[in-house]
């Protein structure tokens, strides 16, 4: 059984064109896909693909104009924000800005401790505090960072924070949306290697999101292609990168130069 099955999902956004005309946006028009448990679907596209308009449709941080999402299971895009309340801790994301992702005003301690509260109304300041050292320290950074604040850390580091407080609340689903692309080329493939590890040992399903289909293929077992809202190919990654059949998948094979 799939974890998540997605069936025709669509996000239209409407818009005023010329003369006070009323028009859609079809950001998302009829997108279906399913991940299997402990699996990576790597979902890459030009920006304005509509990739990421998948993942906050997902995470009902916009609402979708139709379509099922089957979380083992239940429609979760059917449920009232009320009955969606506890499946929030299963599904989380890490964030494509390692800078605007995380509270400047608040200390990193806050960061990781915030989740626990809300969800793990049982522990005390001092389990928060254990568990989120514990946390950083998986993650790669010192204990010592608890009582520092965003703006003290690298780019690297502030994603690997970013990472720390998506399993703050120990989900089974990590929506990873662009999660390397603001960072230097230099720390990208520390944080990917990362992001593989904790797969690993936290048994966690991913939904890879990406515009480069080189990082996606490094990550994923199975890749989808959009382009302006739909699924133009959808197949595994040695497949998709080394068989493509669409036009526009061969266009952003040819633009990576160490896959073309």
């Amino acid at each position: 059984m799939s974890l998540l099955r997605v069936e025709n999902l669509q996000v239209h956004f409407p818009i005023r064109s010329g003369l006070g005309k009323r028009d859609v946006v079809k950001a998302v028009d009829g997108v279906s896909f399913e991940i299997q448990p402990g699996k990576t679907l790597g979902l890459v596209g030009e920006s304005g693909s509509g990739k990421s308009t998948v993942s906050r449709a997902l995470l009902k941080l916009i609402l979708p104009t139709g379509g099922k999402a089957l979380y083992q299971g239940q429609d979760i895009l059917a449920m009232s924000e009320a009955a969606f309340r506890p499946l929030r801790k299963e599904m989380q994301m890490v964030f494509q800005d390692p800078i605007g992702s995380l509270n400047p005003r608040m200390t990193i301690e806050s960061i990781l401790g915030e989740p626990q509260e809300i969800h793990f109304k049982d522990r005390g300041r001092a389990q928060r505090r254990a568990a989120s050292a514990a946390l950083l320290k998986r993650v790669g950074l010192p204990e010592d960072s608890l009582a520092r604040y965003p703006h003290e850390f690298s780019g690297g580091q502030r994603q690997r924070i970013g990472i720390a407080r998506a399993l703050a609340v120990q989900p089974t689903f990590l929506i990873c949306d662009e999660p390397v692309s603001a960072l230097d080329v230099s720390v990208q493939a520390s944080i990917l290697n990362l992001l593989k590890d904790l797969q690993t040992e936290f048994a966690l399903t991913y939904l890879f999101i990406a515009h480069d289909l080189a990082v996606v293929r490094h990550m994923s077992d199975d890749i989808i292609v959009m382009n302006r809202g739909i699924i133009v190919e959808h197949g595994s990654a040695d497949d998709v990168c080394e068989r493509p059949q669409h036009d526009y998948t061969r266009k952003l094979l040819a633009s990576i130069p160490e896959l073309g």
